[in-house]
């Protein structure tokens, strides 16, 4: 099969052999479309130290699958990336995703979606509402990514709230903090990304221009840049909170005594519910399309992860269909 591999530099291949299932509750997926997230592109600087297919944004078809699973033969399905036993104390304590057995689709001891096929446990799967398209079925992974900070933080309708960072991921935040009636704005350097958050009604203002004036409830770093946190601290009112969405291969020392100072929660925010996002999808309360700044056929991968890294874009989708 086609596939991009990561063995310390990046590679198109064409005769990579199809994965096989781990366990027999797996299910091989064709995948239809990929997308390329700041992840990706930090695997590609060394993050996780991990070798193998990256990718974990798709959009495919379940080819195969178990008996107990065959309703979902056939379906259009986006994937949850985290892999678990099922049975150890985190995995029977709600805390699945925080599975020490676990493997992470495309991140760490899990080959991933930039591929024609991949596998996942069945139950890992949701079936994509029909009116929903590839080219949005594809954010489901980060705009439930998005969803989780809601889950995480109660949001009042009477909250003051900053997303730092108007990439990918800060915009799918922006969207969703949004739906709650708060009073949302989002801070970046590019006024073409603030466009589309003005355009859904999101209060925008660039970085540069940020008041650090200590007013606000909630602050999101989602910058993808190791110096995001202190910006955070900087913005976030006493016992307010922060919640850090950045991973990033590189390190940046940060003074924490603002948070024991100001008694600021940091809560560190990762994967999300598949739910709301897909139905956030289906209703239309989230428009992902304006954050596609290209698709590239598979055989274009490496110029579709050169396109991922340029200042300014934003979602690069590859194309398997």
């Amino acid at each position: 099969m086609k596939a991009i591999v990561f063995d310390g530099r990046l590679n198109y291949r064409e005769d990579c052999p199809l994965p096989k299932p781990d366990k027999a509750g797996d299910a091989l997926i064709r995948v239809r479309i990929a997308g390329i997230c700041n992840t990706d592109l930090e695997i590609v600087k060394g993050y996780m130290g991990f070798r193998g297919i990256p990718g974990h944004e798709f959009v495919g078809t379940v080819e195969k699958v178990n008996e107990r699973n065959k309703s979902l033969a056939g379906k259009r399905v986006v994937g949850e990336i985290n892999c678990v036993c099922g049975v150890c104390d985190y995995c029977t304590g709600g805390l699945s995703r925080h599975c020490p057995e676990r493997t992470t689709l495309g991140i760490s001891g899990r080959d991933g979606a930039f591929a024609e096929y991949l596998t996942l446990p069945a139950e890992n799967l949701h079936e994509v509402p029909g009116n929903v398209s590839d080219e949005e079925a594809v954010f489901a992974e980060p705009l439930a990514a998005a969803f989780e900070i809601v889950e995480q933080v109660n949001i009042k309708p009477t909250d003051r709230i900053i997303v730092l960072g108007d990439g990918k991921l800060g915009l799918l935040c922006a969207f969703v903090l949004a739906l709650t009636g708060a009073e949302t704005m989002l801070a970046g350097n590019h006024e073409h990304k603030l466009a589309i958050a003005r355009e859904a009604g999101i209060g925008t203002c660039l970085a540069r221009d940020l008041p650090v004036d200590k007013r606000q409830d909630v602050v999101v770093e989602a910058t993808g840049t190791p110096a995001g946190l202190q910006k955070a601290l900087e913005c976030v009112r006493p016992r307010g909170t922060v919640v850090l969405k950045s991973t990033v291969a590189s390190t940046r020392e940060v003074d924490l005594n603002k948070v024991v100072i100001d008694e600021v929660t940091l809560i560190g925010s990762r994967c999300g519910p598949f739910e709301p996002a897909l139905r956030a999808l289906s209703d239309r309360a989230i428009n992902v399309m304006p954050l596609i700044s290209g698709i590239f056929p598979v055989g274009d991968a490496l110029e579709a992860f050169k396109a991922a890294g340029q200042k300014g874009s934003l979602k690069i989708l590859i194309d398997f269909r």
